[in-house]
């Protein structure tokens, strides 16, 4: 990476990285996040990454490779949280390994426990627990899975405060994602998104979470505007 666009991608947003230069641009800017590291946290957090795009190889989110995604969830938490923990890095990064990919995790079983235990054991039981955390659980299929996922939302993360970051930072990606998503789709993540808005808003405001008093109102005032736009949506769904 030359100067020039080391310190282009050190200061440019996130869907502008991107949108500009794509997968190659946010594993520089990752780069430069992680460059005045310990060796040791970033070591294990390159290890995450590799991890990452290797089960997630195959994935597509949207119109982009689904490594994107997890590549500005990690960037967000230390770029504009200001969160200086690898274990939190590392979990942002695995974050939909053990729900997407459990298989793959364990070299054959598909439960969600067994992918967590391997996880524990090669990046340690915090960030296991971390990944858990924020894992959507198999769904009751009896019952709205959006109802379900909001609940499991409320619950997993009310006593994991480091989990509530990952979270709403992969809300954050999410929810800024509607802007590229089209036709009923779109209305119907609106819908999923938007009664999760006020759970989010509520736990990241707690004082147990663990950020300074600039980073949540950086989550609080994103978490304001998503619910503006998925408003918006919705009235236009009715």
């Amino acid at each position: 990476m030359d100067g020039d666009r080391q310190r282009l991608v050190a200061t440019m947003p996130l869907h502008a990285i991107t949108s500009t230069y794509g997968e190659a641009g946010l594993r520089d800017r990752f780069a430069v996040e992680v460059a005045s590291w310990a060796p040791a946290d970033r070591l294990r957090m390159e290890r995450a990454l590799d991890l990452a795009s290797r089960l997630h190889a195959d994935d597509r989110r949207d119109r982009e490779p689904y490594v994107n995604h997890l590549l500005r969830v990690a960037i967000r938490i230390m770029s504009h949280y200001g969160v200086h923990d690898a274990d939190v890095v590392c979990a942002a990064l695995l974050h939909d390994a053990v729900e997407d990919h459990p298989a793959e995790l364990t070299g054959g079983s598909a439960e969600q426990p067994a992918a967590l235990a391997a996880l524990a054991e090669e990046f340690g039981p915090r960030v296991a627990a971390l990944v858990g955390a924020v894992t959507n659980p198999p769904y009751t299929p009896d019952r709205d899975q959006d109802e379900q996922y909001r609940e499991h939302v409320a619950d997993s993360l009310r006593d994991n405060p480091w989990a509530r970051i990952i979270k709403a930072s992969d809300f954050t990606d999410n929810g800024a994602g509607l802007i590229h998503t089209t036709g009923p789709r779109l209305y119907r993540l609106a819908g999923k998104y938007a009664p999760l808005v006020p759970v989010l808003r509520d736990l990241i405001a707690r004082p147990d979470t663990p950020l300074n008093a600039a980073a949540k109102e950086h989550i609080l005032s994103q978490l304001d505007r998503a619910a503006e736009r998925f408003a918006a949506l919705r009235g236009d769904a009715g």
